[in-house]
């Protein structure tokens, strides 16, 4: 499948290394709000909707996480960035595993939140036919239900909101596709092939992808370093903005200044 051009947004110095942030199944590149502020401080941070998502372009289907990888080195490209420091969360963080395994050389540094190299498939095959047939609206307070903890999101029932509208507002077979590109990832063969010095981040409550999931991964790529979050359900970025966007200040800093 050809690559699709990706809506994006850039923040901060156009001279400095860039960062990478790929959303969430279901997210757009607005959950990384709370990081770009103080990320655009010292990195070029680039945030895109992935295919099917926000205001991307929705192909006909099938996807594979590889078209995915496909669409980011494409925006690199557009860009005129051979090399990139990558974060990715959920979705965001397969895409971010299978670029780093596959074109080691455009990778800096890799951050991997509340993902999985092996997604138990059928759940997500399930909603894909789900979102096919009724839309993505009706699917949209259970998956926020994930997203974050039940405390958190009983006192931010703004951010709630707009989460669901971010689910409502997916293309359908967009979502549809991109489930089934979640049902039939496994980059557990991956994991000993990544070079990048990569941060696993789990979220200790999350409910859709446990911290099973991130321990694999995190074991899998040599010299991981694991992070929990807690409280913290699947989108600890929101529930915990100052920790998780220390973490990834910490882990891209390491790299002095280059990606």
């Amino acid at each position: 499948m050809t690559a699709v051009e990706v809506s994006y947004t850039e923040d901060g110095p156009a001279d400095a290394p860039v960062v990478v942030l790929s959303n969430s199944l279901g997210a757009t590149r607005g959950m990384w709000d709370p990081q770009v502020p103080a990320l655009a401080e010292r990195y070029r941070v680039v945030t895109y909707d992935t295919r099917g998502h926000g205001e991307s372009p929705a192909p006909a289907g099938p996807y594979t996480v590889d078209d995915l990888v496909d669409d980011v080195l494409a925006l690199l490209d557009r860009l005129r960035v051979r090399r990139a420091h990558v974060a990715g969360l959920s979705l965001g963080g397969m895409t971010a595993m299978r670029l780093a395994a596959r074109e080691p050389e455009r990778v800096g540094r890799l951050a991997l939140l509340c993902t999985s190299a092996r997604p138990e498939p059928q759940g997500f095959l399930d909603r894909a036919v789900q979102a096919r047939s009724g839309g993505t609206a009706p699917l949209a307070p259970a998956i926020v239900s994930r997203w974050l903890t039940p405390a958190y999101a009983a006192q931010h029932p703004d951010l709630v909101a707009r989460l669901e509208a971010m689910i409502a507002g997916a293309d359908d077979e967009g979502y549809a596709g991109c489930c089934e590109a979640v049902g039939h990832f496994d980059a557990r063969e991956d994991l000993a092939r990544i070079t990048a010095p990569t941060l696993v981040v789990s979220g200790a409550e999350d409910p859709a992808l446990p911290p099973p999931h991130q321990q694999l991964i995190a074991d899998g790529i040599a010299g991981a370093s694991l992070l929990s979050v807690s409280p913290g359900a699947h989108l600890p970025n929101l529930e915990q903005p100052l920790e998780v966007t220390g973490a990834l200040l910490g882990h891209l800093d390491a790299a002095g200044g280059h990606a």
